[in-house]
């Protein structure tokens, strides 16, 4: 019976179309049988919908104020999805509504779940002032129920492993995309990913995610030519994480500008993915805050070159850590490299932790011995730090430097050595580092020095000011050569 009424409201669809909209590029939701409400799911009618647009010469699938819910669908070329002003797509909280989009990469297949899924389509976009859904919390808890029954397996009840739990937009090899103006919330793992896709502009939306484990703001994987600006993210993961999966591509030519974010991680990251590479990178005028990790983190751990990363204007309020550069060795015998990265105008106030040894350095470099970080230009940098940290607690200082662990598999993040022996600034394994006007303040007494420099070449530090309340030697300079203070 619900069978015959869904294709009795299609053929009605497909006349009114006929009679009303042959020729027009606005096909409004209610044409395809798409209805507002609790009772009805949608997503055949809305898939229907995208199919003959996409069909019949492209267009726009309108949907006014209301409640829509749907399982999975499938973007395709020529079809934009609008979401007028109070137009609520929900997401199924049922997992079986949820196709499994297969997409090669790195001589494997990934396997995606989510709410809106493209695999190679062109001319398509997500646009308007309504609101995306995924009902993550709910989603991922039947997830966990299906663990539980023995229906599903991975990861355990209370946090099913990422490929079970869908996004709400996953878009592969897809070009020409615009995602515009609309609020996407509460998703179960990932709130949106782009992954080979060209030529994309993310502009003015809002991402309020905050539902489970993974929701990464947006995820930004090997695209060349992407612009994501104007927008807010609130994220209980990254908010704007760019990774490479496959060794033979890489994330170029992209521009992150006038973005806001809090998070529960890292405001921008690069990583912690990162086979392939990043390059030719602009990030600029950003605001980070309230987030416990890094403003600005720069990761290659699984053999990515990380070169030509420009970074001007960065704004942080009560975050983590400010600067994070890293290169490892989680692949063995594949090597990392970052290199060529300019930072410059970046005003950061870290947070105080409760125990004082773990307020870390503002700018942390860590290569590794044989992976050395090279020509980094740091301008106009202003950090103030807590402080505080009492020598009678402390089991690391520049007298056991040696002693700090290297950790070339571990998972990158600015905290992964433990206590530092400095509060302001900590460099290793690193070449041609020019810093030029840097302010560090420390608001509380800290019997660590303020710039700690290890195995460090052929680097310089201009206009460097450093305040705390009781001011001690200034920097430490173990193995290193050719260090210039003007």
């Amino acid at each position: 019976m619900k069978t015959n009424f869904f294709y009795l409201r299609i053929t009605l669809a497909i006349f009114m179309v006929n009679v009303f909209a042959v020729s027009a590029k606005d096909y409004p939701a209610s044409f395809f049988a798409i209805s507002p409400g609790d009772t009805f799911l949608n997503t055949r009618s809305i898939q229907f919908g995208i199919d003959y647009i996409s069909q019949n010469g492209g267009g726009s699938l309108v949907f006014a104020a209301g409640k829509y819910h749907t399982g999975c669908v499938h973007l395709k070329s020529d079809v934009t999805i609008q979401l007028n002003e109070g137009a609520v797509l929900l997401g199924s909280v049922n997992p079986f509504d949820y196709d499994r989009q297969n997409t090669p990469f790195d001589h494997n297949y990934n396997t995606s779940l989510a709410l809106i899924l493209g695999l190679n389509q062109h001319n398509i976009g997500i646009t308007g002032k309504g609101i995306i859904d995924g009902q993550g919390k709910e989603l991922a808890a039947n997830v966990g129920e299906l663990i539980r029954t023995g229906l599903e397996k991975g990861g355990s009840i209370s946090r099913p492993d990422e490929d079970r739990r869908p996004m709400i937009i996953n878009l592969f090899g897809c070009e020409n995309v615009v995602v515009k103006n609309i609020t996407l919330k509460n998703s179960a793992c990932w709130v949106e990913c782009y992954n080979q896709c060209k030529n994309v502009i993310v502009d003015s939306i809002r991402v309020d995610s905050r539902a489970f484990w993974n929701n990464d703001g947006i995820d930004i994987v090997d695209c060349d030519g992407f612009k994501v600006s104007n927008s807010y993210f609130n994220a209980s993961d990254d908010g704007i994480c760019l990774k490479s999966l496959g060794p033979d591509v890489a994330n170029q030519n992209i521009l992150i500008q006038n973005n806001s974010m809090t998070t529960e991680a890292s405001g921008i990251k690069f990583g912690t993915a990162s086979l392939g590479g990043f390059k030719n990178i602009r990030i600029l005028n950003n605001k980070v805050f309230d987030t416990n990790r890094s403003a600005i983190a720069l990761e290659a751990v699984d053999g990515a070159v990380i070169e030509n990363i420009e970074v001007d204007g960065i704004k942080g309020i009560n975050i983590g850590n400010a600067i994070f550069l890293r290169v490892g060795a989680r692949k063995g015998t594949r090597k990392g490299k970052v290199e060529n990265v300019s930072i410059q105008n970046v005003n950061v106030e870290l947070r105080a932790e409760k125990n004082p040894l773990k307020n870390m350095p503002g700018v942390v470099i860590a290569g590794m011995p044989d992976q050395i970080i090279t020509n980094v230009k740091l301008k106009n940098i202003v950090i103030k730090s807590p402080g505080g940290a009492d020598k009678a607690l402390a089991k690391v200082s520049i007298d056991n430097i040696k002693d700090i662990p290297e950790k070339p598999n571990s998972y990158p993040e600015y905290n992964m050595f433990g206590e530092l022996p400095a509060w302001g600034v900590f460099i290793r394994h690193a070449r041609d580092i020019q810093i030029e006007g840097l302010f560090i303040t420390a608001a509380k007494a800290d019997f660590r020095t303020a710039i700690v420099l290890d195995d460090v070449h052929h680097s310089a530090f201009k206009k460097l000011t450093v305040k705390e309340p009781e001011s001690k030697k200034t920097s430490y300079i173990n193995n290193s050569t050719d260090i210039i203070f003007r």
